[in-house]
């Protein structure tokens, strides 16, 4: 060190012995106070919807198991109605494979069994009824185009494509599938049934699978063969949601039965109404 001139040497023994030294940056550990923010991602999540892991549901929903042993309303950001409005509430109910939608698709189309709602207590899911009701608003707005374009090519008249087609279809599926399950819903919950508005929304979306093929076998132009598949498909949707709904609604009591009647009548409505509107051709 240089002072006034002078030069002086500062005994690097007696430095370090009275300056502490410097920890190693490689061992140096930093502790931050524990946060309140949920752990990202979660410690406990499952792949898959056959895993541990279950969705919420109704406290009363006898559709499903209740979950033990864990506390949803901390997982979730909140309890009660409050789990409405967050993603993650809705996040189980599209973990699905295709192994899975394609069980459930092939147990729709087999309505006399009856056990749909057995197979899918505990784990309903949105995935396949989104994915079949998107997929009958294409086919009915495109099957629908098809058949008037055929009827005034056939007639030698000016054809324009009705964009309305698809607009109307897109309000008629995806309108019924959530309107009368949650119609359904209050109805039940207002006669002291116990029910589950996911696994009735599970329930409706893949009843309307057998209209797909429906709509494709209805480019036939033949006015009877169009009526029978309609009336084939209303009938096989309707007996599927009502069979699978009597033994639970039996507990509404001498009532039951009408509702169950109104059900069955409701598909069957669903079927004409695609029947008039789509393939009924005025030129």
């Amino acid at each position: 060190m240089m002072s006034g001139g002078n030069y002086t040497t500062i005994d690097n023994q007696n430095v370090s012995g009275s300056v502490p030294a410097v920890p190693d940056q490689g061992q140096m550990t930093v502790k931050f106070t524990d946060s309140n923010l949920q752990t990202f991602p979660p410690s406990g999540t499952q792949g898959k919807i056959s895993g541990g892991s279950q969705p919420p549901r109704d406290a009363d929903d006898t559709f499903s198991k209740p979950i033990s042993g864990s506390d949803e309303s901390t997982q979730q950001g909140g309890g009660g109605w409050l789990r409405t409005f967050a993603v993650s509430s809705y996040k189980q109910y599209f973990d699905v494979d295709t192994s899975d939608v394609l069980e459930r698709i092939k147990d729709s189309l087999f309505p006399f069994r009856g056990t749909f709602n057995e197979r899918t207590a505990d784990t309903p899911d949105l995935y396949g009824p989104f994915w079949i009701c998107t997929t009958l608003i294409f086919v009915a707005a495109s099957i629908g185009t098809f058949v008037t374009y055929l009827a005034h090519k056939l007639q030698k008249k000016d054809w324009n494509y009705d964009i309305n087609l698809v607009t109307w279809s897109a309000g008629l599926f995806y309108g019924y599938v959530t309107i009368v399950p949650l119609g359904l819903y209050v109805i039940l919950k207002y006669f002291s049934v116990p029910s589950g508005l996911v696994q009735l929304l599970c329930l409706y979306g893949y009843s309307l699978f057998v209209f797909i093929p429906a709509l494709c076998l209805s480019v036939v132009p033949l006015e009877i063969f169009r009526w029978v598949i309609a009336g084939v498909a209303g009938f096989m949707s309707a007996t599927f949601v009502a069979l699978n709904l009597r033994a639970h609604i039996k507990s509404a009591g001498e009532r039951w039965f009408l509702i169950v009647a109104s059900i069955f009548l409701l598909q069957l409505a669903l079927a004409v109404i695609l029947k008039l509107y789509l393939f009924t051709v005025t030129v």
